[in-house]
């Protein structure tokens, strides 16, 4: 493995650093955005509760808040319950807003990295081939199995570099999508708790799920 990133020459050292960057990204959103974390089971039916035990004091808010991104949300909509059922809303709204810009964290650097992976592999390639013909030029003759060696690991960095941004392309799209789902499920239990707030409780089985 060493001998080949080798090969490649020096534009192997950033294809590589982007390589270690997107796992480090995979593995940190992948666990940010478990729907555990984000949604926690039962978390909606204990923020209503307090609202009718009238618990919902500043300090049991700021801990709601603190808690995960739905208790962000739960707890903007708890705390704007005496404005109204459209400011409950609104301020829900501009809750999950923010939610969703924290749970997006580093996927755009991770599309940037599938997007310029193969590009460097092309440019390292570019270069290995002017270096291969300039070596041809200057013996003044052309040996096949130079040119073909020289081709060859011209060719590493391209290889190494789709290596690179095929994987890491499907993991943004999958992780994009699982931010989708996540917010849907945010903006659902919001209008439990509007409806509760202000139009009544929802049934508990619709509060017991994530």
């Amino acid at each position: 493995m060493l001998g080949v990133m080798q090969s490649g020459g020096w534009l192997m050292a950033p294809i590589l650093l982007c390589s270690v960057a997107a796992l480090a990204i995979g593995i940190e959103r992948g666990w940010a955005l478990h729907g555990s974390r984000v949604v926690p089971q039962g978390l909606l039916a204990e923020a209503l509760r307090w609202v009718r035990n009238r618990a919902g004091d500043p300090p049991q808010l700021e801990e709601l808040a603190s808690g995960s991104p739905l208790g962000q949300v739960l707890a903007a909509g708890i705390a704007n319950a005496r404005r109204g059922r459209s400011l409950t809303k609104e301020a829900m709204a501009e809750a999950i807003a923010a939610v969703s810009h924290d749970l997006e964290r580093y996927l755009t650097s991770l599309g940037v990295i599938a997007s310029i992976a193969p590009l460097l592999g092309l440019l390292g390639t570019v270069v290995g081939m002017i270096q291969v013909f300039s070596a041809l030029m200057a013996d003044g003759a052309a040996h096949s199995e130079a040119l073909a060696g020289g081709i060859s690991e011209a060719l590493i960095t391209t290889a190494a570099g789709l290596t690179v941004a095929i994987p890491s392309l499907m993991l943004h799209r999958f992780l994009l999508r699982r931010v989708d789902d996540l917010v849907v499920e945010l903006e659902r239990q919001a209008a439990h708790l509007a409806e509760a707030l202000h139009g009544g409780v929802p049934p508990s089985d619709q509060l017991s799920q994530p």
